[in-house]
């Protein structure tokens, strides 16, 4: 008990709590990231829902939507087809892989389609 008979457990008074407002917070982290973005960033930010050709080291070609990458050049593709190397006996199809991770270690080269790119409604 306190000396005015009120039960002190760091909850019953309102004085031991500090309020803070989370959405302005977040709001200045957001203002202090954007201020720092890097030309590279940019870059791939513009890249966001682009149809994206990869070619990976054993001759496949991958075709769909960039989702995301990371510090290790992963790059996962969304709605993703993979093609076989090209032979000259036979044309396969292509098989429908979905989402798809692909490890930067195995990157040949990366295609972006410009046309998709500089047309997207959600790239400002």
């Amino acid at each position: 008990m306190h000396g005015n008979g009120e039960k002190m457990d760091g909850l019953s008074k309102l004085e031991n709590i500090e309020m803070v407002d989370i959405s302005k917070e977040s709001s200045k982290e957001k203002e202090l990231t954007m201020k720092v973005k890097s030309p590279g960033r940019l870059k791939l930010e513009s890249w966001l829902n682009a149809v994206m050709k990869i070619e990976i080291e054993d001759g496949r070609t991958l075709i769909g939507q960039f989702l995301c990458t990371d510090r290790d050049c992963n790059i996962i593709l969304g709605s993703c087809y993979e093609y076989p190397p090209p032979d000259d006996n036979a044309a396969e199809e292509p098989r429908v892989l979905g989402l798809a991770m692909v490890p930067g270690k195995y990157i040949v080269s990366i295609s972006v389609d410009d046309l998709m790119v500089h047309n997207s409604p959600y790239i400002t």
